[in-house]
């Protein structure tokens, strides 16, 4: 069988790129996911079921047996069938040369950084410019080839990162920009004309690395903005950044005590030997001129309407979303 327009994706960033691209009315034939048990064996952030949206548009789906579609299943399928043009939004993982071979007009993904490819190769491109601070971010359509990030640039589009930005709203931002290219891409397919990539580049290499739930731990050694900067770009529907709370001492709390909706007043009793885990969505810088050096970094200054103000090596910072078993309180040291 022959298809034509062709997605792949395991995120609810994909299914946004699936509904948009119906309603270009473009020829999307078949979307290319992972099976249920793929996911339960990979951390993937964001990950989401497609089936209901390919029903909903009529559009074939088949779910790969491995994330890196190497798989005895995946293989007879792209063997067997023919393809036109592939789109990757949602899918973290190299696409084997011999699927990509099988594509005529190619295998088309995204991938950006604060400045060309092939610098800013790797993995959490957009966590990662958050998480070092930058302020613009240029995501590149490129055509893959069996290696990371390769510089097979069809467009790119540079939007900014700012103070206010988490890495939800970031997302926001890239799936404008995408979008924008996507219809770019589409529109030279259905023309027929050539789809043309640009693959010098004077820029050099450069990679981040993988991330992980453990590369959210905080450390409240850092500076404010250093802190600031980690729980920005591991927010929903990332992990989340976490600490350790300790000084909890003999305390009777509610159970599962957030800051953001009222818990169940079950009680559990915590020795003073005994730390718990605080997950941190959201904080902003507090105040840096205000003398709190009769605080340790990491200790709680006060609380205000349940949003506790914590000691940081150059200034405080307010925390305004948490989970955690325990309501934070003056005194206690989240290290």
């Amino acid at each position: 069988m022959h298809y034509q327009i062709v997605v792949f994706g395991v995120k609810d960033t994909s299914e946004e790129i699936i509904g948009y691209i119906r309603e270009l009315d473009a020829p999307l034939t078949l979307v290319v996911t992972v099976s249920d048990a793929v996911k339960g064996r990979n951390e993937i952030s964001g990950v989401a079921s497609l089936k209901e949206v390919c029903t909903r548009h009529n559009i074939t789906l088949f779910e790969a047996d491995s994330y890196t579609l190497d798989d005895e299943k995946t293989a007879s399928f792209f063997a067997d069938n023919t393809f036109d043009l592939g789109i990757c939004m949602g899918w973290q993982r190299l696409i084997p040369k011999a699927v990509l071979d099988r594509f005529r007009h190619g295998v088309f993904g995204f991938h950006g950084n604060a400045g060309y490819l092939p610098f800013g190769r790797g993995r959490s491109p957009l966590n990662w410019s958050i998480l070092l601070g930058d302020t613009r971010f240029n995501l590149n359509l490129f055509r893959y080839d069996e290696h990371a990030d390769s510089p097979n640039v069809f467009a790119t589009t540079m939007f900014q990162i700012t103070p206010h930005d988490d890495i939800r709203t970031a997302q926001y931002k890239n799936m404008i920009a995408a979008k924008k290219m996507i219809a770019d891409l589409i529109g030279v397919y259905l023309s027929g004309d050539e789809i043309k990539v640009r693959t010098e580049s004077k820029d050099f290499d450069s990679w981040y690395e993988k991330r992980t739930a453990a590369d959210g731990k905080i450390d409240w050694h850092a500076r404010t903005r250093e802190i600031h900067n980690l729980i920005r770009a591991v927010s929903r529907p990332f992990p989340g950044a976490w600490c350790e709370v300790r000084n909890a001492g003999d305390l009777e709390c509610p159970h599962g005590s957030s800051t953001s909706q009222p818990q169940p007043s079950i009680r559990t009793k915590h020795s003073a030997a005994e730390s718990v885990i605080c997950k941190v969505w959201s904080a902003q810088p507090f105040d840096e001129m205000l003398d709190f050096s009769s605080y340790a970094p990491g200790e709680i200054i006060d609380v205000f309407d349940g949003r506790p103000v914590v000691r940081t090596v150059d200034g405080s910072l307010l925390i305004t979303e948490y989970e955690c078993e325990i309501p934070l309180q003056k005194g206690m040291v989240l290290s």
